[in-house]
């Protein structure tokens, strides 16, 4: 499957956001078809303020908001272009990135996802604050575009530093199968070391737990090895599936590695210590796992991934 692979990164202004930009330069790969479009929401003066420009008594309040408005536009301009020297210093061709300075028009994350509907491959961000998206509160605009933005993989930039090792969770879904290819696509034939990681989820994760302090509890449920067996050589097909996507995509057979966990009580917490203890930078999920109740908003472990691996960078595919 071949991809455009045009990114729409999201800047404001900060700091953070020169991680993601340094992000960008240090893992993804450069070549003919990479453009970057550097995208930030200005502000600007509140709808009201333009309201009294006509006021007569409102004529020196309103012309030290333009010229308040006019220093931010213009401090603005200087970071989208620091960010852009980041990235051609890094390697990035100077006629591949273009920075857009976008008037807000309908609200920021709504501004985001229509530029986002224009044949782009991925969204780009970072993770909002120090405490990343564990902490932020519903209704913010990294939530609203991770649950508006279900067209294309949005990435979310962590703090580890960058490597060139992805996890890559997989289940049988196609969500799953729709990552396998976006990553073998992307990052196909560039030196990447790629882990195919899933977790079997034990039988006693699945009992229901009543929170009453007298009520009953459904006993622990043992799975019989050949049980266990046939589910790892179900999984082990898919592993060798997914194997297959990347080599044919040009990911190195030396690089690319498989583990299967067994009796997981949680798949996300299994794949963030895969993470940690293997020293991955970069965790791939699937938007939607398997089953409908993992369709809202995004798919159980996909979601659970992106709030609790607050310094890792992960792909919702």
């Amino acid at each position: 499957m071949t991809i455009q692979k045009k990114s729409l990164v999201l800047v404001d202004g900060s700091e953070r956001s020169i991680q993601t930009v340094n992000y960008i330069k240090d893992f993804m790969p450069v070549d003919e078809n990479m453009r970057i479009v550097l995208f930030h929401v200005f502000d600007g003066r509140p709808e009201e303020f333009r309201e009294l420009e006509q006021a007569p008594t409102c004529i020196d309040a309103v012309s030290q908001l333009q010229n308040q408005e006019a220093e931010q536009k213009a401090a603005i301009w200087w970071y989208l272009e620091r960010a852009k020297k980041i990235l051609t210093k890094g390697g990035v061709p100077q006629q591949s990135i273009e920075i857009k300075l976008h008037l807000r028009k309908d609200g920021v994350a709504r501004d985001i996802i229509e530029e986002a509907k224009n044949d782009y491959s991925a969204v780009i961000m970072r993770r909002r604050g120090l405490g990343a998206l564990r902490r932020i509160i519903l209704g913010s605009v990294a939530v609203k575009l991770l649950q508006s933005i279900a067209f294309i993989p949005i990435i979310i930039v962590g703090q580890v530093p960058t490597n060139k090792k992805i996890l890559l969770a997989v289940d049988a879904s196609p969500s799953s199968r729709k990552a396998v290819e976006f990553i073998g696509s992307l990052l196909g034939g560039h030196g990447y070391e790629a882990c195919i990681f899933h977790a079997i989820i034990g039988l006693g994760s699945m009992a229901f737990k009543f929170p009453e302090v007298n009520a009953p509890e459904f006993p622990e449920v043992g799975m019989p090895d050949n049980c266990i067996e046939a589910f790892k050589l179900k999984t082990a097909r898919l592993l060798q599936a997914t194997k297959d996507t990347l080599l044919l995509s040009g990911f190195d057979s030396g690089k690319i590695s498989e583990k299967i966990i067994t009796g997981a009580h949680s798949r996300s917490l299994e794949i963030l210590k895969e993470t940690e203890e293997g020293g991955y930078s970069t965790i791939v999920v699937g938007r939607r796992g398997l089953s409908k109740v993992e369709a809202f908003f995004m798919g159980r472990v996909g979601h659970k991934v992106v709030y609790g691996g607050d310094k890792f960078t992960v792909w919702v595919v």
